[in-house]
């Protein structure tokens, strides 16, 4: 008797640790590289090829850009037209998704890139692995910031993704996702005052940025005791990352993914082995 209850013991056990490692969100990376745009200097921009190198080189993080379609789509891109990064001319806001999906946005940087396509938001989410930090930068504050919020959910992005937005675009978002992890765009004239403004409003992260007044060691200690993530925008070289991180910079945006990740040892960062599958933990 004592052998059997011993068994149904064991069994529940099982069945127990199964579902909390299924139900488990992914271990996010502390500090890492944020690969602006994806791999930008090596892949045409905001593409599915430029978002594959950068999860292959171990990015710890992704920003790209999203925009709203004359029909209602939410295309990755970063300008408000496909003039500069496809062989097509106009303005998104004006473009059906079928017309922008025409258009040719690889060749721009290299004939190998030939025929890669503009992606939409749900095209890119379903490619990232669960376990990186996904930086969304909301293009626009009309229905996108809600919209984009609704689809992060949907996909089950919402433990990795996070909203770069103004406050405004924020508090649409959380209308209607109110668990939706956001970094404040809304920059002031100084980082004292940015910083200020993010800590009253209680975001998840900040992305302070080159030019102006830099950021202080009391700054980024009152961010980090308030639990916010620093991004910056942006590093330039091995010496510039180095110091940032040194400093307390969770997550330098760099436009050389590839490169960069080269001398991750030498950073002192781990390169993040991608996991696809949400149920299991790396």
């Amino acid at each position: 008797m004592n052998s059997y209850f011993l068994q149904l013991t064991l069994c529940f056990c099982f069945l127990v640790g199964n579902v909390f490692s299924q139900n488990a969100n992914p271990v996010l990376p502390t500090s890492g590289l944020c690969a602006h745009r994806g791999a930008m200097e090596t892949h045409p921009e905001n593409t599915i090829p430029a978002f594959q190198a950068a999860i292959h080189t171990g990015a710890a993080m992704i920003e790209f850009d999203v925009w709203l379609s004359q029909d209602k789509e939410m295309v990755v891109m970063h300008d408000e037209t496909v003039d500069r990064t496809t062989d097509g001319r106009g303005e998104i806001s004006g473009m059906t998704l079928a017309e922008i999906k025409k258009l040719d946005a690889g060749s721009w940087k290299s004939a190998d890139f030939e025929g890669v396509r503009v992606p939409t938001l749900e095209e890119v989410l379903e490619i990232m692995p669960y376990n990186i930090w996904l930086n969304i930068h909301i293009k626009g504050e009309g229905e996108l910031p809600a919209m984009v919020a609704e689809l992060v959910k949907k996909q089950n992005r919402l433990h990795q993704a996070f909203l770069a937005s103004s406050l405004k675009g924020a508090r649409k978002a959380q209308k209607s996702v109110p668990e939706l992890m956001i970094c404040n765009m809304d920059r002031q004239n100084s980082t004292e005052a940015y910083v200020s403004g993010t800590l009253r409003a209680k975001t998840e992260f900040i992305q302070l940025r080159d030019g102006g007044d830099s950021y202080t060691s009391e700054q980024l200690n009152s961010l980090k005791n308030a639990g916010v993530k620093t991004n910056y925008f942006k590093a330039n070289s091995l010496a510039e990352i180095k110091k940032m991180l040194a400093d307390g910079i969770d997550f330098p945006l760099v436009n050389d993914i590839v490169l960069f990740m080269k001398s991750a040892e030498e950073l002192g960062i781990k390169p993040v082995v991608p996991q696809f599958d949400l149920n299991l933990k790396e």
